[in-house]
């Protein structure tokens, strides 16, 4: 008897088990009958999120627009993720226009083609002034690629800069309006290089001058852009422009015309004529510079090119003829000189 139980109770595991088996199976069955497809990694272009992920720490921050001129335009750059992250813009519209304002949107244009302004844009916005040739009070600046105003009904001056191009027009809007003004500022570049004879002397010391092509009742130029250093790009309405450049800090300048055209990069190279001179007070040939020494380089005509003071002032100057004047103790030295393109002279004037 108890031998039958035994068997009884080893037959129940094996029953189970084949009650399962057979369940799994229907199972299976039923899905293949249903057409249930089974389960795939899903790709992240078919995702959607209307998450804003913040930039990281310690990154640029994006350009806020002022409170008094509205929201900022939709469109900026999102902060960069690393690997294998995916970064997605807010979707954001513009908030109902308040009754009885207009919108403005402004966009800059380089050339007449179409091609926009991204960065580097500077916008101002005046109130109508009341007095001609005068500017009304400035309402805003905004220093954003496309901004967009909301503002009363009115007429408006505004400025648009890019380096030294610019462009300023009257605008008026009236209530209810929501329009989009384009700026076309037909703006080129200017790069100035030294020749690589002038590069080797001094060149750190060289700048340019930008002037303008017309001059007025006086016959003077107006200065565009001041001091500014050799390869720098310049930027500038399109037109004909006077540069004066200038190696040292005396007379050794060369002047030319260029032409600037929109949407273009112009590289003007100057070639400079220079000599180095050093100037130097003693009382023996080849003795040491005596200090607190004032000094003058005349043209032959008389004409100061260049004053300095100390032991040891150096020069860059035009080839020429010249005479240095040292003032020491109540006591005034000359010396005439010449100096060749090129040339690195010392000229020592003899205290007797």
């Amino acid at each position: 008897m108890a031998s039958s139980e035994t068997a009884n109770t080893r037959q129940v595991p094996v029953m189970m088990c084949r009650y399962f088996s057979a369940v799994l199976a229907a199972a299976l069955l039923l899905v293949v009958a249903t057409g249930i497809p089974p389960a795939v990694a899903q790709g992240a272009g078919n995702w959607s999120t209307d998450l804003d992920l913040k930039p990281p720490p310690g990154s640029a921050a994006t350009p806020q627009e002022s409170p008094a001129t509205g929201p900022g335009r939709a469109g900026q750059r999102p902060a960069a993720g690393g690997a294998g992250t995916t970064v997605v813009k807010k979707k954001t519209n513009e908030p109902p226009l308040q009754e009885g304002m207009a919108r403005l949107t402004l966009v800059a244009l380089l050339t007449a083609d179409g091609q926009r302004i991204e960065q580097d844009l500077v916008w101002r916005i005046f109130e109508e002034s009341r007095e001609p040739r005068t500017a009304g009070k400035l309402i805003g600046t905004h220093k954003i690629a496309s901004p967009v105003l909301t503002l009363p009904p009115g007429t408006y001056t505004i400025n648009a800069a890019f380096g030294r191009a610019n462009l300023t027009r009257k605008i008026t809007v009236a209530a209810g309006v929501e329009a989009t003004e384009p700026f076309v500022l037909n703006a080129g570049g200017l790069r100035v290089r030294l020749a690589a004879a002038a590069s080797g002397m001094e060149s750190m010391k060289a700048f340019f001058d930008i002037l303008s092509d017309e001059r007025d009742q006086s016959g003077e130029r107006r200065i565009i852009f001041s001091h500014a250093k050799p390869d720098t790009v310049i930027r500038l309405n399109s037109g004909i422009y006077h540069v004066v450049s200038t190696l040292g800090d005396a007379n050794a300048t060369v002047e030319s015309d260029v032409t600037v055209e929109s949407g273009k990069l112009t590289e003007a190279t100057i070639s400079h004529k220079a000599g180095r001179v050093t100037l130097k007070l003693v009382t023996r040939q080849g003795g040491e510079a005596l200090p607190d020494t004032e000094w003058s380089v005349l043209t032959e005509e008389g004409t100061s090119v260049k004053t300095s003071v100390g032991a040891l002032p150096t020069h860059i100057l035009a080839p020429g003829k010249y005479v240095a004047v040292a003032k020491s103790q109540g006591r005034v030295f000359r010396r005439a000189f010449e100096i060749a393109n090129g040339e690195t002279i010392q000229v020592e004037v003899m205290r007797q």
